[in-house]
């Protein structure tokens, strides 16, 4: 017993001396200016928060009608293109057409020939024109800007094919008719040979 009251003494002892540099802490004090204050910034970060959120939504609702614009203005490229291809390919027939049609090595039975071959690109043309015109003035099946604007791509390579057809056809004709040229030079030559 003497020993549980001797520990118990320098324990006691121990706890005095450990405890005597450190003063009593009371109840803890709240401050409610803090609090408010800090009520208040919360508010305004809602605010802000809020704010952010409509500009938020105010620059996806930009973007889109960027969108937009930037799709109208593809389309538009690509009816331009189209419209040029289509007046280039007028005037290539209109001048080719007339040159290859009077000249005199052309035989009769090919001019219609000749004419269907030209014909038929530029009736494939103004199919392909009122097609497009249809497409651009009413909303084609439902169709989005992007859907659009493929078809619009498709049909502007078309375009460009059927320039380089009649060019190709021109070329085929042109060369028909130097070779007969040649030839006929050949056959109506002068005899020099005396």
């Amino acid at each position: 017993m003497k020993t549980k009251i001797r520990r118990s003494l320098l324990l006691l002892f121990l706890m005095l001396l450990i405890a005597g540099d450190t003063s009593a802490q009371g109840l803890p004090v709240y401050d409610n200016t803090n609090f408010i204050s800090l009520a208040k910034q919360l508010i305004e970060s809602a605010k802000q928060t809020s704010q952010l959120i409509k500009t938020v939504d105010f620059l996806k609702q930009q973007k889109e009608r960027i969108e937009k614009v930037n799709n109208a203005i593809k389309q538009l490229r690509a009816v331009q293109e189209i419209v040029q291809n289509n007046q280039q390919l007028y005037e290539l027939v209109r001048t080719d057409l007339k040159e290859i049609l009077s000249s005199q090595y052309i035989r009769a039975k090919e001019i219609d020939q000749v004419s269907m071959a030209f014909n038929s690109i530029i009736i494939t043309s103004l199919e392909e024109l009122s097609f497009m015109q249809q497409l651009l003035k009413s909303n084609y099946l439902e169709m989005t800007d992007a859907e659009r604007l493929s078809l619009l791509e498709a049909q502007k390579m078309r375009s460009r094919e059927m320039v380089a057809e009649i060019k190709l056809k021109r070329k085929r004709y042109q060369s028909i008719i130097a070779f007969r040229k040649l030839q006929d030079q050949v056959n109506n030559r002068a005899n020099n040979y005396e």
